[in-house]
């Protein structure tokens, strides 16, 4: 009888998220996440799922936030024969609901146009959706909504705290304390995603503090963010050169956190007359349900937003110039108007959803840019984008990139390096045995590595998927 650790995804890559941790033959799942990339690797790497380990052999999971890349695969999970409960915050399990549902809706769009393109060709066609609406249904009757700071047993030997991550709305660091039956008794935190300081809307990420080992994240283990306030300036500065130009800014951003984020600086940019009154369009369905649980959860604000939002009754998500697209039909217009307008559509790596259409029909056009603002995976279009190709597939065409391209990081909702060791600070490095290092590309992972041993870790290592990891 042990205490292990494995990874089954984010072992030396960034999404994907799923660590399992076993105490005395008892296995509880931390995070089931989607991995994100180019679209034929992304499915056979989602369809492995837990590589052999059965479903049905999983006692819980423990969710740490709403993103896809960390719940995305929790209806294949429980479709394969999972039957135990999905532990999160409200707010996380509010966004998890819409990110696996919204999942569901595109794998089943996906699966009926490419049934017609094969039909068409007179090629065979066998692919499935990895679940549907009814295994996303199962997956939510199963999620048990636990605050912050209530310790809760999930499962024998296996006990748990959620802190705050501040790094989207409900997301959360995990105090797992585990006990054996040979009176081994030893905490292990886990980051999920590790947030900023001075986020808006949200709260600064707390400290897990008197931890045994820490998973740790990598995204940014190699990069330095720069200043909010002069990537807000930054943001100010597309806006104004666009509008001149009588072209659009196409913003690529992920649906939950960042469209939100984006919103509230344009909301105060425009009160502070900083940049022209434009249209803003924000053209996804599930930014817009997102939006809407937003409002519904203040208890994830920080005090700035309370006291900017809450005690002066303004709404940073329905000031005038906002607009919320729906319909297909919607969408299509945004790209046959003429008048200059910025428009935030997902997927935020530009690998799918309506943000390809969009890029189909401005990239060309030297008047319009795209703005790059979040972490773009190896391989995707937005990555691409971000490195300067001059010309990239779209939607199965190849298009000449004369758009401006720019990028600004410091929206990132992730911890860079110094935020990281700083965060780390907190930790008793004393106690804290181990590191596993987990979520980043290979050059991100050496980085942290290097740089929390220089920080006085005395072990720091780099997960390896499917290895297993005693702990006690």
């Amino acid at each position: 009888m042990s205490i292990t650790l494995q990874s089954f995804g984010a072992a030396g890559e960034v999404t994907g998220s799923k660590h399992l941790v076993e105490v005395d033959g008892v296995r509880v799942l931390v995070d089931c996440g989607a991995f994100q990339g180019r679209r034929a690797a992304a499915d056979a790497k989602n369809r492995e799922l837990l590589e052999g380990i059965p479903a049905d052999s999983i006692e819980a999971v423990v969710l740490t936030h709403a993103h896809y890349d960390h719940c995305g695969l929790l209806p294949l999970l429980v479709k394969r024969g999972f039957s135990g409960n999905i532990f999160a915050t409200s707010a996380t399990r509010d966004l998890a609901n819409l990110v696996m549902m919204d999942s569901a809706h595109i794998q089943a769009r996906d699966a009926e146009y490419l049934a017609k393109q094969a039909a068409r060709k007179n090629e065979k066609f066998d692919w499935k959706p990895l679940y549907d609406d009814f295994d996303v249904i199962q997956a939510m009757n199963q999620f048990i909504t636990i605050n912050y700071h209530r310790s809760i047993s999930v499962t024998k030997g296996v006990d748990i705290e959620f802190l705050d991550a501040g790094h989207i709305l409900g997301s959360a660091l995990v105090r797992m304390t585990l006990s054996d039956s040979k009176g081994h008794r030893i905490v292990v935190g886990f980051t999920g995603d590790l947030g900023r300081n001075g986020k808006p809307i949200i709260r600064d990420p707390e400290f897990l503090t008197d931890i045994d080992y820490l998973v740790l994240e990598s995204t940014y283990g190699d990069r330095l963010h720069e200043e909010t306030e002069d990537a807000v300036e930054r943001l100010a500065g597309a806006v104004r050169r666009t509008a001149e130009a009588g072209g659009k800014l196409i913003i690529p951003a992920f649906a939950v956190e960042r469209t939100q984020e984006l919103v509230f600086y344009l909301h105060l940019l425009g009160d502070a007359k900083r940049i022209p009154i434009l249209p803003i369009w924000v053209d996804s369905p599930m930014a817009t349900d997102a939006t809407a649980i937003f409002r519904i959860h203040p208890e994830c604000y920080d005090k700035e937003t309370n006291d900017a939002f809450t005690k002066h009754s303004e709404n940073p998500f329905g000031f005038a110039s906002l607009r919320f697209s729906r319909t297909v039909d919607e969408s299509k217009a945004l790209n046959s108007a003429r008048e200059p307008m910025i428009i935030i559509s997902a997927d935020g790596m530009c690998e799918a959803g309506r943000i390809q259409h969009h890029l189909a029909h401005n990239i060309g056009n030297k008047a319009n840019t795209v703005l790059i603002v979040g972490y773009m995976a190896e391989g995707t279009l937005g990555r691409k984008l971000s490195e300067g190709q001059k010309e990239v597939r779209i939607l199965g065409d190849f298009y000449h990139v004369e758009a401006k391209i720019e990028e600004i990081d410091a929206f990132s909702a992730h911890a860079d390096y110094g935020e990281t060791i700083a965060w780390l600070g907190h930790t008793d490095l004393q106690r804290l045995k181990k590191i596993f290092l987990v979520h980043g590309e290979a050059s991100a992972l050496e980085s942290l590595k290097e740089k929390t041993l220089a920080a006085g870790a005395r072990e720091s290592l780099i997960v390896q998927k499917g290895e297993s990891y005693k702990l006690a």
